[in-house]
């Protein structure tokens, strides 16, 4: 009858996984228990990315990357990887390109049975005659390294850049025996103008460049191919805050001369050229922030004609630093 826990069936016997007992909380206390974080994937047996690395090492252990010198130029079969801020240039004439402009690079991957031309034999060429390491490598592996772009079956890698810091810009200047002359780009965004101003620098006697950590162009590739071989002679650094760097600079003795239009002089009647010197170039379009021009000691112009309202930023710099290198020289 309703309420007879005495009949048969109404108990519930030792050992059922049925619903929850008396004290446990619906589970044993080892079931409570956490099994710690999750393992990486490289330290999982079976994950790919474990397979993948026990495979490197394996390669490496075997010898690494095989010099492929005398081996009419077939490049060694190996899985492509990336480390870092490691930058791909893709496509057969921007790898050319970035060959014959010295751009330290770290491998060139070639695609398996890539149909060769012209471009490719000079790559190959260039590579081999560098000790470049050449690296054979799927379409997929070449889609994958450059990010999906068009490749053409070449891809360059191109290490990180080694920045120097701002205060290795006056001890280089020091160790020249001329006073210092330093460019600051502020938030110049385009790598072609910084590679511009890289080689403008070297060209009229310059001792570095100075560029911010956020928002602006570093040294790429693209900014080492502009420079055509000046950043290998030219340091360039980075700084996390522009206003602090001009005041560090103020500091040593630094004349800091902001170039923006509606300026209070012209760049021709700069009398401290002579002097320790600093060039504040801003922006494409937007010229200096309002917290950099206000921190520069004078802000220059430079004289144009026919309504041009401003130049390109590395345009405007290699004029600035051509007039410093006239006046140093009167």
């Amino acid at each position: 009858m309703p309420g007879n826990s005495s009949r048969k069936g109404a108990t519930r016997r030792p050992g059922s996984k049925k619903g929850a007992t008396v004290g446990t909380g619906g589970q044993s206390r080892k079931r409570l228990e956490g099994k710690g974080p999750t393992p990486k994937a490289v330290d999982r047996e079976h994950h790919p990315a474990a397979r993948r690395a026990r495979s490197a090492d394996k390669a490496g252990s075997e010898g690494g990357q095989r010099s492929t010198a005398g081996n009419n130029n077939r490049p060694a079969r190996r899985s492509p990887t990336t480390g870092g801020t490691s930058e791909m240039v893709a496509g057969r004439n921007p790898v050319v390109e970035a060959l014959r402009a010295g751009v330290p690079a770290k491998a060139l991957y070639v695609a398996t049975r890539i149909d060769t031309d012209e471009r490719v034999r000079e790559a190959l060429k260039l590579a081999t005659d560098a000790g470049l390491p050449l690296m054979e490598a799927s379409r997929t592996d070449l889609d994958r390294l450059t990010n999906g772009a068009v490749h053409q079956g070449m891809a360059l890698q191109v290490p990180p850049y080694n920045y120097a810091h701002p205060e290795d810009l006056l001890d280089a200047a020091a160790r020249s025996g001329r006073p210092p002359l330093l460019v600051i780009l502020d938030g110049v965004t385009d790598p072609r103008n910084l590679g511009a101003v890289v080689r403008s620098v070297a060209a009229f006697g310059g001792h570095g460049v100075i560029v911010p950590e956020r928002r602006a162009a570093g040294m790429t590739a693209t900014a080492w191919k502009t420079s055509a071989g000046a950043a290998a002679r030219t340091p360039v650094a980075r700084t996390p805050n522009i206003n602090r760097a001009i005041e560090s600079l103020k500091g040593a003795g630094c004349f800091v001369v902001g170039l923006d239009a509606g300026g209070d002089m012209a760049l021709s009647g700069l009398e401290l050229a002579t002097g320790p010197l600093v060039l504040v170039a801003g922006a494409e379009g937007k010229g200096l922030s309002r917290l950099v021009r206000e921190n520069c000691d004078a802000i220059a112009s430079i004289p144009m004609i026919g309504g041009t309202e401003s130049l390109n930023a590395s345009v405007a710099m290699g004029v600035a630093l051509y007039e410093v290198s006239r006046l140093r020289a009167e």
